[in-house]
Order: C-alpha cells, then structure tokens, then sequence
C-alpha cells in the first residue's frame, strides 16, 4: 500500500539532514558519534525521479548518497521517542547529492555543496509509515544498473523514531518536512552519463517506493570569483567522495610509524634520540618550552599541523567563528596523529581546550603539541591524551590568535614542522624526527640505551668514569665481548 504517488508535489517547508548514522558509514569514515547531528538542505534542493543532476564544468567530486527519507505527517514538538513514529506520515526514498570540491568553502555548513537546484531528488512513491515496521527497511542504491548500497534499518546507530523525537526537543516538526536518514557505506562518485537510481522497500510486506532515478548531466561553469569561494579539491576530499584512497585512484600511502617503530620509539628517551639526530648534524630539531600536562607523559606519533597567525578582529570575523581550521584539524585528526599547533610562543590565550582534546582522544589521536596555551587545564590534563603546552591561559582565540590554516609546514616551539614528521615526547621535551631517519635513529638510540645501562652498571661496581664515560679501548673490547656472547648464546 502506497500514500500520494508524488512527494514533491508540496515543497517541504524544511529539510533536515543527518550526518552519519549507521554503523557502516561510521566504519568506513573512522569515527562513530554518540549522538546524531543534523544540517538543512533548502526545499529549492528538491527533485522529481527522473531529474536531472548537474555537475558544473570544472569540478570533479558529485557524489552520490542512497538514503530513507521521512515526511512529517502532524505537527512534532517535544514528542517522547515511544510516540515518535506517529508522526511520520510516510516514507520515501532520496539521494542527498553534495559537490565535494565545494565542501571545503563551506566550512561544515553543506549549504553550496549540498544545498544546489535538484541535489534533493525524492521518490518516486511513498509508502504508508503506518504499515512498515521503521526498524526493517531497506535501503539500496544502484549505479548505472549495479548494486552499490545495501544495508537496512537495522543497522543504524540512531533508530528512525529517535532521529523524530530528538528533533522535536530542538524545533517544531511540521507537516510536509522531510527528514533525510543518512546514507549506509559505499556512497561514492558520479560523473556526467552515469544514472544513480535510489529504492526503499520492506521486504517483509512487499511495500517499495519503487526506484528514484537521477541521471549525472554536466552543468555550466556559473563561479564567479568575485562573489565568493571557488570549487577545490585535494586528496582528502577525494577520498572521502570516492569512499577510499583505493577507488579515489590515489596512491595509498605508507604508514611511516609501523607498530614496530613506534614500539622502538615508546621505549627510547626523547634525549637519547636528541642525541642520535645531532651526531647526523640536526641541531634545530627540538619543540623548546613545553611540557606536557601529565607527568610520565610519553608522546609518539605523526605531525598533523595548524597554524594561528596574529589576532585581527576583522579576519578573526572571516576566520574565526564556525568550521574553523582549528575546528577542522581536531575534527578530522587521524588515528596516529599530533596535532602540531603553531601559536609563535604566544602564551596569553588558550589554543584548545576540553571539548577539543576530549574529540581528539575519541579520534585516537596520538597527542596536541602547542607552544601556546591550553584552556580547562586541569581537565585537559585528565583526558586520556598526552598535551604538551607552554601553559594554562583561560582566554579563548580571540584574545591573541585566528586560526588560519592547516597541513602545512609550521614552526612551533622554534622548530619547523611539516605534516608527516615523527613526534617524540616525554618529561624532557619533544623532538621532531624526519621520516626518512625515524627507523634508523630509533636503532641507534637503542643501541646507545644499552650501552649507556652497562657503563652505568660498571660505575655501580666502581668503575672509574674517566674510563667508562666514554670508554676507553679496553673496556670498549671488554663491551662488546660480552654482547657478542650474549648474542650467540640467544641465537643457539
């Protein structure tokens, strides 16, 4: 049994789209929320089955989002979760289209990415909400005939009532909006020529919104450079439109800190490895004036870097309220990574604080190195997540800094970072290591380690130092002997 055939008879009065919300698309992305988020999309966005969808010239990443659409049958406000789903009239299917070379310029918003004439096609039957079970829907999506999408109800974080009810505390629901569910794993890119078609069915009863069709057309180039921000793109948006490096066509990239590295590097002092980079003529390689907010504190990862230039309040207006690129760096940080913050040595204002480094830890950051100052201290302090800071300041940005930039090379601390750099703290500061010597210093480092425990256990016994620090000939042969029989002996 269906409802009115054609969805998009009314426009909604508004549309409200879901982030990530099932467990696939978390997976697949590299992080899960705990709670939904939303953005708007305007009903101007909104398409029959059977629309065209433009690509403009020049741009690159038109991808794809196979989704469950609800419509709003009765008004909605503060509805508990378990009287939710009387609220929906029906459900249809939809693709929520976004041009990712415009994601950037939106700075978390979606409004030009997503928000363009026909980026919400609906359709192109609806079935009665009042004869589906919400929890075992499906949803698939086919590209130019083959199979792409496939995942149903079952596997959302957020179950379809709640998505009702969670809205309804925020804002009035009325009747005609449209809520989008969010998409399942496998969205990905369509190009001029191929057709993307979109159903919703229950297969327990029969019910399907029968397919949503959208066929890719290339648009008109309609940027104007002097109005506002311009179509880019790089390989993080190309990665994440296609779905993975590998179906982006890019060259995956080699992890620089292998377990086995990083392993070698927990173990090893930071001054040790001082040492081993200044035997091979690196003497500016140390973040100088931070400490890090834990004592005992051990910091390995790789560099992932921000910039704060000088506060302006004009460009702090442009730059620093919304997605900012302080924002951005903590919301996409990967797992294994240091966020490296340029502040110049700024101590008089915090760089991040709590709500920052508590989405960093959740991320599986390796750690924040700041030679600036940190908010909430004390609280940041308790995060499972090594800071290393100039200090506590209790201002916010505004105070000294705009966040300007990011993955770029930066200086902090009088030491130049570049994205990609292997960071190595602990109570003796931090160091920046080139990824080309990380394995080999880490070796020697090692090597020295040792060494330097039998001269210590030598002196115990009464060794003299002007022998043993450093060694003279004899006791170098003598050193070296015992290694190589202790060698042999575990090799037998």
């Amino acid at each position: 049994m269906t409802a009115e055939s054609d969805p998009v008879t009314q426009q909604p009065g508004k549309i409200i789209a879901v982030h990530i919300s099932y467990e696939s698309r978390a997976a697949e992305r590299g992080r899960r929320p705990k709670d939904p988020s939303y953005f708007f999309k305007p009903a101007s966005s909104v398409a029959a089955s059977g629309h065209s969808v433009e690509r403009p010239a020049g741009t690159e990443l038109l991808a794809f989002e196979g989704e469950i659409a609800l419509i709003i049958g009765s008004e909605a406000r503060r509805v508990p979760l378990e009287k939710a789903w009387q609220h929906v009239q029906a459900i249809t299917a939809a693709n929520d289209w976004g041009l990712y070379d415009l994601r950037g310029a939106d700075k978390g918003s979606n409004v030009r990415n997503k928000g363009r004439d026909g980026y919400t096609p609906l359709g192109p039957e609806q079935i009665d909400a009042r004869a589906v079970d919400p929890s075992a829907l499906r949803i698939r999506t086919w590209k130019n005939g083959e199979l792409v999408q496939q995942d149903t109800t079952a596997g959302m974080i957020f179950p379809l009532a709640q998505l009702v009810a969670d809205l309804s505390q925020h804002l009035t629901l009325q009747p005609g909006d449209v809520i989008l569910t969010g998409t399942p794993a496998e969205a990905s890119v369509a190009e001029p020529g191929d057709t993307v078609e979109v159903e919703v069915d229950a297969p327990e009863n029969g019910l399907s919104t029968g397919r949503l069709v959208s066929q890719v057309v290339e648009g008109p180039d309609t940027f104007d450079p002097q109005l506002g921000s311009l179509p880019a793109v790089d390989d993080k948006q190309r990665e994440e439109a296609w779905g993975s490096e590998e179906k982006a066509g890019l060259t995956p990239k080699t992890p620089v800190l292998t377990p086995e590295l990083k392993a070698k590097l927990q173990s090893v002092p930071v001054a040790g490895l001082s040492q081993q980079l200044r035997q091979r003529g690196l003497n500016n390689v140390a973040i100088d004036g931070v400490c890090p907010t834990r004592p005992g504190t051990k910091l390995v990862g790789v560099a992932k870097t921000l910039r704060f230039v000088p506060n302006r309040e004009d460009l702090f207006k442009s730059h620093g309220g919304g997605f900012n690129a302080q924002k951005q760096v903590f919301d996409s940080v990967a797992e294994g990574e240091v966020i490296v913050i340029e502040a110049r040595g700024e101590t008089g204002s915090g760089t991040l604080g709590d709500i920052l480094a508590l989405r960093a830890a959740a991320r599986g950051a390796a750690g924040v190195v700041t030679d600036g100052g940190v908010r909430d201290y004390a609280t940041v302090a308790e995060i499972d997540l090594p800071v290393f800071t100039s200090g506590a300041h209790p201002a916010v940005l505004g105070r000294k800094h705009v966040p300007w930039d990011t993955d770029l090379t930066i200086a902090c601390g009088g030491a130049t970072v570049q994205p990609g750099d292997v960071i190595v703290g602990d109570e003796d500061g931090v160091i920046v290591i080139p990824p080309h010597l990380a394995e080999e210093v880490a070796d020697a480092a090692l090597a020295k380690e040792a060494e330097d425990a039998w001269v210590a256990e030598r002196v115990k016994e009464g060794g003299s130092v002007a022998e043993l620090f450093p060694m003279n000939k004899e006791w170098r042969a003598r050193y070296e002997a015992e290694q190589n029989g202790a060698e042999q002996e575990a090799g037998q």
